[in-house]
Formats: structure tokens, C-alpha cells, sequence
């Protein structure tokens, strides 16, 4: 295993993305949008290489996961204040769908920390799939204009991402990660169930 003072390579590329958030929020502050969005799409991509990182070399760890989602939440609010910062009309434009979507995501989130401790790190598929969505069209957003038609696709994927999350909050008792989805959930609940009748 590669590791360097008990982290392994993979959370490294994590712990990156962390580092690098008062760095980008100083862009901001001196307006620098262009040299703010290629740094951007640097933390954007270490979220895949971490990831692809973790299962090419076989150290996937309960830590790394939720080190990975601290990660990834932190880069997402640095992105979405950027985007506030550098796009304010989109931003008054679009409020009302923004906090459509926004609101249900605080509520995954306070759900969490009341049933878990801490943040979720399930990593389904859809959370994948809703995290390029906003990686694109932030990124695009930043380099040339929002694009309306991503921008949707942002909000309708996040809100199901955002309640696929609270329905497996509910599944699960304890903390997980690494959940494909509620499919997969459903799926290991029943083979749990049906070895804990075949050990009775």
C-alpha cells in the first residue's frame, strides 16, 4: 500500500481539494475569474483521480470516503460561490429554482449529522452523476456563459441524487459508505436478512 504518515496516495488528492479552498476563495476576492476556473477544474479532477486512485490500488477505506465527501463538499460551496461571485444575474434570475433545489440538500445534510454524526459518503451512482453535471456546468457557467439546458439537468438530477440520500439515511441504521444506490441498498438488506435467518 502506498501510504505517507498513515494517508495513502489516493487521500491525498482529498486532502488537495481542502488545501486548495482558501487559495480559490483568495481568487475571488481579487476577481480573478479565469485563473479561479482553471484552478477549479484541478480540484474538480483530482475527485476522479482519487477515486479511480483508491479502487486501482485496493485502499477504498471508510475514512477515505468520507475524507473523499468533505472533499468534494467543500470544492462544490467553493465552485457555487464563485458562481455567485462572477455570474450574480444568472444567480437573481434563477433564485427561486436554485433554493428549490438547495433547501432539500441542507435537509439530507442536517439529517446526517442528527442520525450519523457526520456527513454521508454513500457515493452512488447518481451522486457521481450529479457531481459532473454541476462540475460541467459550473465550469462552463465560468469559462463562457451558463447554459440553460445544463442548468436544469443540474437541478432535476441533484433533487433526485438529494432524495435518494435521505431514503438510504433512512435505510441505514449505522453509517455506510460506498452504496451503489437505493437498488443495491434494498439488495444487501435482503441478503443480510437471509443470512441472519440461515445462521438461526
Amino acid at each position: 500500500m502506498l501510504t505517507f504518515k498513515n494517508y495513502n496516495i489516493a487521500d491525498w488528492f482529498s486532502f488537495y481539494r481542502i488545501i486548495a479552498a482558501p487559495f480559490l476563495l483568495t481568487l475571488i476576492w481579487f476577481d480573478k475569474q479565469l485563473i479561479f476556473t482553471w484552478f477549479l477544474l484541478i480540484s474538480y479532477s483530482t475527485d476522479a483521480i482519487d477515486g479511480f486512485l483508491a479502487r486501482k490500488l485496493k485502499i477504498v477505506s471508510s475514512r477515505g470516503s468520507q475524507l473523499d465527501s468533505f472533499g468534494d463538499q467543500i470544492t462544490l460551496i467553493i465552485g457555487l460561490i464563485g458562481l455567485f461571485y462572477f455570474e450574480p444575474d444568472f444567480i437573481k434570475a434563477n433564485l427561486i429554482l436554485i433554493l428549490i433545489a438547495f433547501v432539500p440538500y441542507i435537509i439530507q445534510m442536517v439529517l446526517a449529522y442528527i442520525k450519523y454524526g457526520k456527513a454521508t459518503a454513500f457515493h452512488t451512482y447518481l451522486a457521481k452523476l450529479s457531481a459532473m453535471i454541476q462540475c460541467v456546468f459550473i465550469l462552463w457557467a465560468l469559462f463562457f456563459s451558463p447554459e440553460y439546458s445544463l442548468f436544469y439537468i443540474m437541478i432535476g438530477i441533484g433533487l433526485l441524487e438529494t432524495f435518494e440520500e435521505i431514503t438510504l439515511i433512512y435505510m441505514y441504521d449505522n453509517w455506510a459508505s460506498d452504496v451503489k444506490g437505493i437498488y443495491w441498498a434494498f439488495r444487501d438488506k435482503r441478503r443480510f436478512k437471509k443470512n441472519t435467518i440461515e445462521k438461526h
